[in-house]
């Protein structure tokens, strides 16, 4: 089962997606956005930078937990994972990324 973006609204009427990997499992979200347009750049930009490795950032919580951000061709942040247990799953986590985003369909749920 492929993956998917969702797009959603806040309560605050601001836009952020979820790219979800093929079992519903979350595996990166986005900053809030003021535009649903803005929000949907966001998407295409995942889209286009989850495949290069080198746009990925494996970091490390104040707690120690491993997680990872994915930035776009300009340096800014457009994705953020959860927190892992493990470098390992961390690692995985990067890797369900790339195969899932770059094919992912779009739910509106706004």
């Amino acid at each position: 089962m492929a993956g998917k973006f969702e797009l959603n609204k806040s309560k605050n009427d601001k836009f952020f997606f979820s790219l979800l990997a093929g079992n519903g499992q979350k595996i990166l979200g986005s900053e809030m956005y003021e535009a649903k347009a803005s929000a949907l750049n966001g998407i295409e930009s995942v889209k286009k930078n989850a495949s290069q490795d080198g746009r990925f950032d494996r970091l490390t919580g104040k707690d120690g937990s491993p997680y990872f951000t994915l930035k776009a061709s300009n340096g800014q942040v457009i994705g953020n994972s959860q927190m892992y247990a493990s470098t390992a799953a961390r690692d995985a986590g990067i890797e369900s990324c790339k195969n899932n985003a770059p094919g992912a369909t779009t739910t509106d749920n706004t």
